[in-house]
């Protein structure tokens, strides 16, 4: 009988903690908070930390759920107006809204030295910024190529009225030079890796090499001044992961390389592991760490763009860049 009493407890005893163990409250997992970025460009290899945050899981560690779109419009204007968090865009852009009164900063520089360049092939015989004249330029449309090219130009006393501006948009590199147009201004990290890896010889003018000036940082990343005000803990978490997804794609090249053409298999993987091969080494360079921005260098190419009367009014470039949302080192 004592044996069967005991039996009946021991069993109820199981039975409670069974139904204690099915009723306990499981923690509650917040859903991932969404933002959106808006690239400059079709994705290539400026963007492969941000490709590389999203499939290492960095961004969903930090609680975020990151969506990365091709602009279709100004995204400078999209961001400033709240209706994008984060875009890709060029400390050119950002100098130029701000003296035109459009709200956005700069949160990280990309690629710490401008990588850009003035490109024609040799039979073209472009040696120097003299020789731009009576030529072609094929650009994007942008206003800032014009100004830009108007004043290295007249620094070298050459007269931008005998250039013929071509209208080229986002067209192939190799399918326009030499045709619709004789130079073009190009990321070398893209169109000259290329260029090498079919064996064309190219004549280049580093933007870096005729002013210190236009040593400036393009690409960057931009968000709104409301979204630094009223998101910040938000971006902190966003530029966690950005951070670590540049890092890794300069430690690891080859897989990073990988990882974007996964994510854009439009894009040729051959031109992709070259160009993050050589770009991977670039986007820290000499910083003391990845997406690092000096006042000097935005204070001096904004000087430079008021000095040749680009901008109206010179912009406070304390207000035009943080590294307040990088993490630290």
């Amino acid at each position: 009988m004592k044996k069967i009493i005991l039996t009946a407890v021991g069993a109820l005893a199981i039975a409670v903690l069974a139904v204690f163990s099915f009723t306990r409250p499981t923690p509650h997992t917040p859903a991932p908070e969404t933002l959106t970025v808006l690239l400059d460009w079709f994705p290539n290899t400026n963007h492969t930390g941000l490709y590389v945050a999203r499939e290492k899981s960095y961004f969903a560690a930090q609680g975020l759920e990151v969506r990365i779109l091709q602009s279709e419009g100004s995204s400078d204007q999209i961001v400033a107006a709240g209706k994008a968090d984060v875009a890709v865009s060029s400390e050119e852009a950002v100098v130029q809204a701000r003296a035109a009164g459009v709200p956005i900063i700069s949160i990280a520089a990309i690629i710490q030295h401008n990588t850009s360049a003035f490109a024609s092939l040799k039979n073209a015989d472009i040696a120097t910024v003299k020789n731009f004249e009576g030529k072609r330029y094929g650009g994007w449309g942008s206003p800032i190529e014009e100004a830009v090219l108007t004043a290295v130009m007249r620094d070298a006393n050459a007269d931008y009225g005998n250039v013929k501006n071509v209208t080229i948009g986002t067209t192939d590199f190799f399918s326009t030079i030499g045709r619709e147009a004789d130079f073009q201004w190009i990321f070398y990290g893209w169109d000259g890796v290329e260029a090498a890896r079919r064996g064309i010889d190219l004549n280049l003018i580093w933007l870096k090499d005729l002013d210190s000036a236009l040593d400036y940082y393009t690409p960057v990343l931009i968000a709104s001044e409301r979204a630094m005000r009223e998101q910040s803990d938000k971006m902190r978490r966003f530029m966690a992961a950005v951070t670590q997804g540049y890092t890794y794609a300069i430690a690891h090249p080859d897989e990073s390389a990988e990882i974007l053409i996964r994510a854009a298999p439009e894009l040729n993987a051959d031109l992709v592991r070259a160009s993050q091969t050589w770009l991977s080494p670039h986007y820290q360079d000499d910083a003391p760490q990845w997406g690092m921005q000096q006042r000097e260098v935005w204070e001096r190419y904004a000087r430079w763009l008021y000095d040749h009367g680009v901008i109206k009014e010179m912009i406070d470039t304390n207000r035009a860049f943080t590294n307040a949302f990088l993490p630290s080192p």
